[in-house]
This record gives structure tokens, sequence and C-alpha cells, in this order.
């Protein structure tokens, strides 16, 4: 664009060039286009180092946010893990030996949960180009949910809230990747968790409707607003007002959360209304 304007102005200066006659028109009207050639050059540069700063801000806000989404997808097995090591040091419990074996199982589950977490990091870059192989096994939804909710029903127990299921799918057989899939639910109550400013009270239904079944987590939480609900499955998104950012953003993980139930051929929605808490709906194909 400012090359065009550059050649309109030199043909500009040539054809005035013929017209006018005596010299110092000329030498006057050939230094007005110069001058005007050079405060378009200076503005370009201007505009472009000003991108480029916005650019370089735009970088380091989302690596200071890719950090911080980082932090909030590990503090859920920590704390998991914390809680199993007070409990198992209880006098009542340390001589339990069934309770003890059940607190050790969790940490090493939270503690394989971390390890998956670091091997999701490495694996983003192809999740976003979409160049992500994930296998598949024939799996039933309601082991998977029963699965998650073991994740975090330690720290929903000690904030004195539940985890109530309503499993009314009589169908629940799906295509999935165990871990990738474990890891979308677990992340879905994580936020609902991480959102509730009282005790957690979280629901999870499912429903079967034509070849599809369909998984809702509901909660009571503080829910989201409606500027920040249309963005709340881009990358690195935090609602940045009130308590929400104060808990860290959901950011990485529902945007990862929505790639992988679209690479599982499935849909992801949310609503959700201030102070009125979210329900997450996620809808997979059956298989028969």
């Amino acid at each position: 664009m400012s090359l065009s304007l550059i050649g309109i102005i030199f043909v500009q200066a040539y054809y005035i060039n013929n017209i006018l006659k005596t010299k110092e028109e000329q030498d006057i009207v050939i230094i007005t286009l110069l001058s005007l050639v050079f405060t378009l050059i200076i503005i370009i540069g201007y505009m472009s180092a000003v991108y480029q700063l916005i650019r370089q801000r735009k970088i380091s806000q989302m690596k200071s946010d890719f950090i911080n989404n980082m932090t909030h997808e590990f503090k859920t097995p920590i704390a998991t893990i914390s809680l199993a090591l007070d409990a198992i040091k209880n006098p009542k419990i340390f001589n339990n030996k069934e309770k003890v074996n059940t607190y050790i199982s969790m940490i090493k589950e939270e503690n394989k949960r971390m390890n998956a977490q670091v091997e999701n990091v490495l694996r983003i870059s192809k999740l976003q180009k979409k160049q992500l192989i994930i296998s598949k096994d024939r799996l039933q939804l309601h082991d998977l949910i029963l699965d998650a909710i073991t994740h975090v029903e330690l720290i929903v127990q000690n904030r004195e809230g539940y985890i109530k299921t309503n499993f009314k799918a009589s169908k629940c057989s799906i295509i999935a990747n165990e871990s990738y899939f474990t890891n979308v639910i677990v992340n879905i109550l994580d936020n609902a968790v991480k959102y509730s400013e009282g005790p957690p009270k979280i629901d999870v239904t499912t429903q079967n409707i034509g070849n599809n079944i369909l998984m809702t987590i509901k909660d009571q939480g503080i829910g989201i607003g409606k500027s920040a609900l249309k963005r709340i499955f881009e990358e690195f998104y935090r609602e940045h007002t009130g308590d929400v950012h104060n808990v860290k953003g959901h950011g990485l993980g529902l945007s990862n959360v929505k790639r992988i139930v679209e690479n599982h051929q499935g849909v992801i929605t949310v609503e959700s209304e201030k102070w009125k808490g979210s329900s997450f709906t996620i809808k997979l194909p059956l298989i028969s």
C-alpha cells in the first residue's frame, strides 16, 4: 500500500513537472512531495515499531498466562497428595491397613496424573496443529466418570461438598483414549471445585439421545459472565474480573478439553450465569 502511494506521488510529480513552467514552482512542488514521502516513511516506521511492541507484549503475556495456567493444572493433584498424606498420619487411619493402602493408591494415581500433565504439555503443539494421533479403545463412559471423580473427591470431602452421579444412560460404550478423556472430565470437575465459594456441589448426569450419549457436569459455583462465556475455550483466556481472576482461570485446560473432545468426534457446550453456577455438556457418539 505504501509503495503504491509513493508511486502515485512520483507519477504526479512527473506530470506537475511538465505542467509547471517556472523552475521555482517545480522545486516547491518536488520539495513538498518529498516531504510527504519522508513523512509517510516515518509514519510507516512508527506503526511497524508499535506493532512489534504490541506483538512482543502479547507473547510475554501468553508466556505468563501459560505458567499461571500450568500452576492451576498442578494444584489439584498436589492438594490431593497433601490431604492423603495428612490422612495417613492420622493415628486412627494409620492402624487401618486397608485405608492406608487406599490413600497410597491415591498418591500414586495423582503422581501419574502430574506426569501425564507434563506429557500433555509436550503434545500441545501437535494437538494445535491436529497432528497428534490419539489411540482409542472401546470404553465405558460411566467407568471414566467414576475414575475421574476419585481424583477430586478427597478435596471435595475436605470442603464438605459432594459429587452426585445420576447415570440415566442405558448405553455408554464409546471409542476413546482412557488417559486423555479421563483428564477431560477431571479438568471440568476441577474447575467446578475451584469455582465454588462454599462447599462444592456437583451433579454429573448422563442420558442417551439417539445414537449419542450426553454427559452433563453441573455445579453451583460462581458462574461465568456473558462476555467470558463466549471466549471460555480460547487458548490461555482468563476472565480478568473479581474472584474468577483470582482462581487463575480456565485457560490452558478448557482449550485443550475442547480439542480432545473434538478429536473424539464429540461436541462440548457450556451454559452459565453469574453467581448461578455452570453446566458443561459433552455429546459423544455411541458404538454398538
